[in-house]
């Protein structure tokens, strides 16, 4: 397994736990460092965190992030490309467990910054000590230990740890959240507590997602990459159960490892009730009177490019007698009309256009879902299942 290490407390900490864990078990460690590049400082850090792995015989690993364009938040934006740099490794090692450092502080603050959002139960119930993400999962087993707690274990094993400047700086809204959180301890409000009312909802939202899991089998189809979803079961289920099957299906449908915008959900939510399309999180939301098909938006795809044997927007293999310099895009709308079977697919024109197809030399080869190049052993077989979308309803 690979563990995160900044070379913090925390992570040192955990780094110091795994590892006398790790001992006499059938398990392999590699600490992850990632430079996100924004402090002089950071490279230092990461000097020291090797330094210490290789005092305890571990390999370490530093990843670079060089991603920020200026834009959109920063915290976030490194958040997310920490997570992505860290699974991409490690699942190029065949690493599939990844362990991170949040303490019962942390889980605090973030019960307390979603509150402040106005965030529903998803939200409130914090983070999960076993989250599924893709094919990597990721460990928190610290979430019942205070910061303090594990300082004091650094100190008795004589170990140091950095001080990122940027967790006393008051423009981020988690070191505003610290402050206040020392402001309720006065008044009794304890992070334990708040931890503790953390995990009770997270019981409360796995219930629910088991319930949005059950009625996802009857409602929820699968059509070619599309889900399709019965529309007059679909307005007799609870808001809440809708709300879910939605936000599993555009991530089922897209790959992305984040929920849309609950706002943003909200708006589908009622454009669907009026039967109106809507695009959302790089999916089409097409209703009708029977039935609402969520498939690819073509804008999200249309730049993507994959070469023979490797898959197409995260979840299409392409077969067939591929060429080396053949190269698999998005079919358009332009070439529909290339497609002169594509009626008898059975498949709408907004799904078909968001479709696999194959091009050599600049010329449209192969488009299977649209019935070009069948009989010449082409096919596009789509890896995602029911059991995906049945995790994201249980582990979100």
């Amino acid at each position: 397994m690979a563990v995160a290490v900044s070379g913090g407390s925390d992570s040192t900490a955990l780094l110091l736990g795994l590892k006398d864990w790790a001992q006499g078990r059938e398990v392999s460690l590699y600490a992850v460092t990632v430079d996100h590049g924004l402090r002089a400082a950071a490279a230092h850090e990461a000097e020291a965190v090797a330094q210490l792995c290789a005092e305890l015989a571990l390999p370490h690993h530093c990843l670079e992030w060089q991603g920020w364009d200026g834009q959109g938040n920063l915290s976030d934006a490194a958040r997310r490309a920490r997570y992505d740099l860290m699974a991409d490794w490690a699942l190029s090692h065949d690493i599939h467990d990844l362990v991170l450092g949040h303490t019962q502080n942390d889980q605090a603050e973030t019960l307390v910054m979603r509150l402040a959002r106005g965030a529903g139960l998803d939200g409130l119930a914090g983070m999960g000590a076993r989250t599924a993400r893709g094919a990597m999962t990721l460990h928190r087993p610290l979430l019942g230990v205070s910061r303090e707690s594990l300082r004091a274990y650094l100190r008795r094993r004589d170990i140091g740890w950095a001080d990122d400047p940027s967790n006393e700086d008051p423009q981020y809204a988690r070191v505003r959240t610290r402050a206040a959180l020392s402001a309720l301890e006065s008044a009794g409000v304890e992070v334990e507590a708040l931890a503790k009312v953390a995990g009770y909802l997270r019981e409360a939202r796995a219930t629910i997602g088991h319930v949005a899991q059950e009625a996802a089998e009857r409602l929820v189809q699968f059509d070619a990459g599309d889900l399709v979803i019965d529309a007059q079961a679909w307005g007799e289920e609870r808001r809440d159960i809708q709300r879910r099957i939605l936000q599993a299906a555009l991530r089922w449908v897209s790959g992305h490892g984040y929920p849309a915008r609950g706002a943003a959900v909200e708006a589908l939510l009622e454009a669907l009730q009026r039967e109106e399309a809507m695009t959302l999180h790089g999916c089409r939301n097409i209703p009708r009177r029977d039935y609402i098909r969520i498939t690819r938006e073509w804008a999200a795809v249309a730049d993507l490019e994959a070469c023979p044997g490797t898959l197409w927007d995260g979840r299409w293999q392409v077969s067939g007698p591929f060429e080396p310099e053949d190269r698999i895009r998005a079919l358009g709308e332009a070439s529909l009309s290339l497609c002169p079977d594509r009626r008898q697919a059975g498949y709408p024109a907004a799904s078909l256009i968001a479709s696999p197809a194959v091009w050599r030399d600049g010329q449209l080869i192969a488009a299977p879902l649209a019935g070009l190049g069948q009989s010449e052993g082409w096919s596009a077989e789509c890896l995602r299942s029911r059991r995906d979308l049945n995790d994201t309803l249980l582990s979100h």
